[in-house]
């Protein structure tokens, strides 16, 4: 009796790592930092705004995502303390906080594909979500 034939794997996902390792976490964070500051909108609430030092804070990221995606400690920050200071300069809005959603998302699909990688979509979508309703920044 012939047997049917095995579906074919989507070969793009079977070239793209999960994000699983912390050298893949950090350059993830490298590259969808690089999409958010050649963001026309998102770009100058990091650097006016926030006016963020990129060499202090893209070490806080990645350890920030390391301890989410792969239990390492070391992050110990409140981040909300630091996004509501953000706000009260430069109020922080719907489409603000979809469009940081977007690109972390395409991102993460054009480098990573795996249970982590999706399991950071859905950290992130909470993570937005959860800091527009603390904020005030909820769609009406």
């Amino acid at each position: 009796m012939p047997t049917a034939p095995k579906p074919k794997a989507d070969s793009r996902a079977a070239a793209r790592p999960d994000l699983d390792s912390r050298e893949r976490v950090d350059a993830f964070i490298d590259a969808f930092y690089g999409k958010v500051l050649a963001d026309p909108v998102l770009a100058p609430i990091f650097l006016r705004t926030a006016a963020i030092d990129l060499q202090t804070h893209l070490p806080r990221i990645k350890a920030y995502w390391a301890k989410l995606l792969l239990g390492e400690p070391g992050y110990r920050r409140h981040t909300m303390n630091i996004h509501r200071a953000l706000h009260a300069d430069r109020p922080l809005s719907p489409p603000d906080f979809r469009r940081w959603l977007g690109l972390f998302t395409r991102a993460l699909e054009e480098r990573h594909a795996g249970p982590q990688t999706e399991r950071a979509k859905r950290l992130a979508a909470a993570i937005a979500a959860n800091m527009a309703r603390s904020l005030g920044a909820e769609e009406d």
